[in-house]
């Protein structure tokens, strides 16, 4: 199995380090830059049986995350993507509309994966945003959009678009930081990308064995 390991920057790229038959490249941070470098080294390389978004993430309000601990998307669910009205926010469902060949604002994320890692790691939904939370109130939205448990700026798209090319995509993250009150934020970004290095080989090994395992 050859993995694609999509982070958003130089520091979560070196945490992770060098995995044999996986190719490591640094994104950029957002959901364009994510897509666009997605999309770039599978049409460029080709023949990656599996695409891994992974980096830091915020724990978000009631999720019950620590800061080390790592989590597995069970969706990985654009916050943004809807209408905003006086009486709430609408999602693309709900408009009528379609983001792909899923419904609603949650990209699916392969199942074969989701089954091997949850096994490992703390399973639950990561909203895809492109304002982190910075206020409760923002984060209590972000929890009410999406019924996420952490949040980053990536994962969504670079499923998305891996899903467009016909290859399997799933999201890692470690929690680094809470969300909320900046004023309160507590930060460990050493401790985050330390859980980082140790998950994602791990993960990608497990991968591995439940790709044998299959053939």
């Amino acid at each position: 199995m050859r993995v694609l390991i999509v982070t958003s920057v130089q520091a979560e790229a070196d945490a992770v380090g060098s995995i044999d038959h996986s190719k490591v490249i640094v994104g950029g941070v957002g959901r364009t830059n994510a897509a666009a470098a997605t999309t770039e080294a599978i049409i460029r390389d080709g023949a990656f049986d599996m695409v891994l978004n992974t980096g830091v993430a915020g724990a978000l309000p009631g999720g019950g995350l620590s800061i080390g601990e790592v989590v597995v998307a069970s969706r990985c669910v654009y916050a943004e993507e809807g209408l905003l009205t006086p009486s709430g926010f609408t999602d693309i469902a709900a408009l009528g509309l379609a983001l792909g060949d899923f419904s609603g604002n949650a990209v699916p994320v392969d199942e074969r994966a989701l089954t091997r890692l949850s096994l490992l790691f703390r399973c639950g939904p990561i909203a895809t945003v492109a304002t982190c939370s910075g206020t409760d109130a923002a984060a209590q939205e972000v929890v009410r959009r999406t019924a996420a448990i952490a949040e980053a700026m990536e994962g969504a798209a670079v499923v998305h678009a891996a899903r467009r090319l016909g290859v399997p995509g799933v999201e890692l993250r470690a929690v680094s930081n809470t969300t909320g009150d900046r004023l309160r934020q507590a930060w460990n970004l050493p401790k985050g990308l330390t859980a980082l290095g140790e998950a994602v080989p791990r993960a990608v090994s497990t991968l591995r064995a439940g790709s044998a395992t299959r053939r």
